[in-house]
């Protein structure tokens, strides 16, 4: 099958050839990305435990976050032809990772991939390390990403919109499929999990506390299926849209221990201002105006 590469408009004139010169050096670290030991030792550990595996590419929004030497260490969620949402603690640094989209099977070339360097790393203003609150960063691509049958853009909740108790929600990613580690999957994995409430994931029991209102739990009240601190950045979707962002937890799978997952619907304001602000506001005053229904993340 053939692949789909950025197109880049620059390519066109015979005058510059700075764009082919990148792509060129992005493929040849794409090469090397499909033929490497895929590992996370020493990057962030991650799991999606008690799922299965989906149909090929029949989860379209998600990539993969790889670093400069082809190792898989986080997930993210394509919200535009230009924008991926990930986890702020998954920032390795500029120009120390890759990020992959059309991705099933990360160690074989199906044809499908589309690969592109970071542009910018924008994490939020309030992130903090330590409780991990406003664990949420935008990644601009290099590139426009190719949208087709193997990749699209997932749309996002409105701002401060809420997902009810008991609401099936999916996650998923390449990351461990047991608590206790080991190697990690090649294929894409995804796991059905029901939303809990803030009440009882804080509760002392459980959190104690420490969930904040920019995070939301999910994870079944006997356990055996989660994603916990890794598939770190990977989408949590409820009815299509992107409302939470993997970011912590206390082991997998534990009852007592819903995973815990950035509040996107908290930070839509966040997203769309940093958005506003790169495009230009007049341009994206228009989009918003053509686009009432649809939002801004997937309008461009």
């Amino acid at each position: 099958m053939r692949k789909h590469w950025p197109s880049c408009p620059e390519c066109q004139s015979p005058v510059t050839r700075r764009c082919l010169t990148m792509n060129l050096l992005v493929l040849l670290q794409c090469v090397l990305v499909k033929f490497a030991v895929v590992s996370c030792q020493g990057f962030i550990e991650g799991r999606i435990v008690g799922g299965n595996v989906p149909a090929p590419h029949f989860i379209k929004y998600i990539v993969s976050l790889q670093s400069i030497k082809g190792q898989h260490f986080c997930g993210g969620s394509l919200i535009n032809k230009y924008w991926v949402l990930t986890a702020a603690h998954c920032n390795i640094g500029l120009n120390q990772m890759i990020i992959v989209a059309g991705d099933y099977s990360l160690g074989v070339y199906e044809g499908t991939e589309q690969f592109f360097t970071p542009e910018l790393l924008i994490t939020h203003p309030q992130y903090n390390k330590s409780n991990n609150n406003a664990d949420i960063m935008l990644i601009r691509l290099n590139v426009p990403v190719y949208m087709n049958s193997f990749v699209a853009a997932a749309p996002l909740p409105r701002s401060g919109a809420l997902v009810s108790e008991g609401r099936m929600c999916r996650t998923s990613g390449w990351g461990f499929t047991n608590p206790g580690g080991g190697q990690v999957p090649s294929v894409l994995r995804t796991v059905r999990l029901p939303i809990v409430s803030s009440a009882r994931c804080n509760s002392s029991t459980s959190f104690d506390g420490n969930i904040t209102v920019n995070m939301i739990c999910a994870g079944y009240s006997a356990g055996g299926k989660d994603a916990c601190k890794g598939d770190s950045g990977g989408p949590l979707v409820c009815d299509g849209r992107v409302y939470g962002i993997v970011s912590w937890g206390n082991g997998c799978g534990n009852s007592r221990y819903p995973g815990v997952y950035t509040a996107v619907s908290r930070f839509r304001s966040w997203i769309d201002k940093t958005m506003i602000s790169f495009y230009g506001t007049y341009w994206m005053t228009i989009v918003v105006l053509m686009s009432p229904v649809c939002p801004i993340s997937c309008a461009v």
